[in-house]
């Protein structure tokens, strides 16, 4: 307690007093002190700051400056300090010039890998707060920077919300230098170019911008640079700041940059031309341009056989419709057109709501809100706790609701399709958007029947076709039509059949295939049943050959 009374007193004691004055030259001096002194007042207080001072060679008087939270303290003293407080007898070729010192101390004593060389003071606090450690000796104007960086990370896991049945295991993690391992580990070509850069003028988060140099189209590399660029914020802490800042329509609710956390999709979005964004610190990446069908596609329609693959795409897409449009139509049918319904049918819906005092669009409002909450605190409960809420809450409150006369039994069924088809939906943003335009459907049905749901139906896809996600039309391949194009949307045709890279990509190397097999994959397969059919024949032939024989 009192040393915490102390820092109070300085803490005060420093904001009342005057601000330190800024160093009169820029240039590192031959003082040890005084260049201490103005690295010091430039960095300020701080617990973790470290300055050993020690003899450098026995001889010379130095300082190493570093900040013990973000660098490897075992290493420093194993291969800095260790070599660098050895005597003089200890270094062959060892040169008393204290010019040459700086150069001599990184071609022979210190063991690491990236290092540089500094003579501006105002250099030196934003390499130390990036987890590099300076050395300054007495007698020379010049520091040198040491790259010491270690924090330690989670282990590649699989990704949580990226989960798939066959298919790679591994997923990003908070580390830049990890994540672009598992893409250079995926995709080992001489093509693969990743610009980084700071991003942020507090944070100075490292952005890296991945593309395929001879396949993504320049253009879509330079805007995606162009806008990245402008960027002018104080923080960068996580990839989606970028893209709040690099999509075209912020107030739209559909996505307009993919995010993913798995390295296999980042790395298929290059090859078809697509840039990758990731920032350090954040275990997602950014793709762009992303459309409309992306959101829709997982990594298991590629891993699975191309009918099975196509099937649980087409599957996925009628929940699709489920979760948007179901409960709109319900409430249309049930208010304005239950002549739609069979009698049966209509007669016991009837008989179920005949004790809900509510008309069928609040009460399914209600549902739906009550849904929403329900799903919301399971999410941000600890997932012990979370999965026996949701228990309690679909199971308990939803039989509990219908026996209290507030919803109907098939008004808590019509619910449930919509909530079990916003969790068939692979991203989440998407999903995300389509509960938020699932609500203005249900309004609108509950006033104008099917009318109002058509009226809503024409402004979403109105909406969708106005969209573009850097320059590419948010709906392609529908709109503008390509048909070649078509082979991986509504389903996946077999892999030999995709030939070509997507079109509205405008890349620079169509080719997926080689030229010179154009469909034999497919002739092949269409002459196996004649060639089995000959190959029976023959060893027919050959089997009574040996009989006659």
């Amino acid at each position: 307690m009192e040393a915490w009374k102390e820092k109070y007193a300085s803490y005060v004691q420093k904001q009342q007093s005057c601000p330190p004055s800024a160093p009169g030259s820029d240039s590192l001096s031959h003082s040890l002190t005084d260049n201490l002194e103005s690295l010091l007042t430039l960095l300020g207080q701080s617990g973790d700051l470290v300055v050993r001072d020690f003899l450098l060679f026995g001889k010379y008087p130095a300082s190493m400056v570093f900040f013990s939270s973000l660098v490897s303290q075992e290493q420093i003293q194993e291969h800095i300090l260790k070599p660098l407080m050895a005597r003089p007898s200890g270094h062959p070729g060892f040169t008393d010039n204290l010019a040459d010192m700086v150069h001599y101390i990184w071609n022979t004593a210190v063991q690491v890998t990236q290092g540089t060389t500094e003579q501006l003071i105002s250099s030196l606090p934003p390499a130390i707060v990036k987890g590099e450690l300076v050395l300054l000796i007495e007698g020379v104007n010049e520091a040198l920077l040491l790259d010491m960086r270690q924090i330690d990370m989670r282990g590649v896991e699989q990704p949580q919300t990226e989960q798939v049945i066959r298919g790679p295991r591994e997923g990003y993690v908070e580390k830049l230098e990890n994540n672009l391992a598992l893409l250079r580990y995926r995709l080992q070509s001489t093509d693969f170019r990743i610009e980084i850069s700071p991003l942020g003028t507090r944070t100075q988060s490292r952005v890296a911008l991945c593309y395929l140099d001879s396949v993504a189209d320049p253009q879509l590399v330079a805007e995606a640079m162009r806008r990245i660029s402008i960027i002018d914020t104080d923080s960068i802490i996580d990839a989606g700041y970028i893209e709040q800042f690099i999509e075209d329509q912020p107030l739209s609710p559909f996505p307009q940059v993919q995010s993913t956390e798995r390295p296999d999709k980042t790395v298929a979005a290059l090859l078809e031309g697509r840039v990758a964004i990731l920032v350090d610190g954040s275990p997602f990446a950014l793709v762009v341009p992303a459309l409309f069908n992306q959101f829709f596609q997982t990594v298991d329609d590629y891993t699975e056989r191309f009918i099975m693959g196509s099937l649980i795409r087409l599957i996925r897409l009628v929940a699709l419709s489920f979760s948007l449009f179901f409960p709109a139509i319900y409430v249309s049918v049930i208010s304005f057109n239950p002549e739609l319904m069979p009698t049966d049918f209509a007669v016991a819906i009837s008989g179920g709501r005949a004790g809900v005092p509510f008309p069928a669009v609040i009460e399914v409002l209600i549902m739906e809100v009550s849904m929403e909450v329900l799903r919301e605190a399971t999410i941000r409960l600890p997932q012990m706790i979370g999965g026996a809420l949701s228990i309690v809450g679909v199971l308990v409150i939803g039989q509990a609701a219908v026996a209290a006369g507030l919803a109907s039994p098939i008004t808590v069924v019509i619910v449930a399709l919509t909530t079990i088809g916003s969790f068939a939906t692979p991203a989440y943003n998407a999903a995300i958007a389509l509960r938020m335009l699932r609500f203005p459907l249900i309004i609108l049905a509950g006033m104008f029947g099917m009318y109002g749901g058509m009226i809503g139906t024409i402004l979403i896809i109105n909406h969708l076709l106005f969209l573009e996600s850097f320059g590419v039309p948010y709906m392609s391949p529908f709109i503008p039509g390509n048909w070649r194009d078509w082979k991986d949307t509504l389903v996946r045709v077999p892999l030999w059949w995709m030939r070509r890279r997507p079109s509205f990509l405008h890349i620079q190397d169509s080719s997926r295939l080689p030229a010179s097999i154009p469909g034999a994959y497919a002739d092949q397969i269409l002459q196996q049943g004649g060639e089995a059919d000959e190959h029976s024949k023959a060893d027919h032939n050959a089997a009574g050959g040996s009989r006659d024989q």
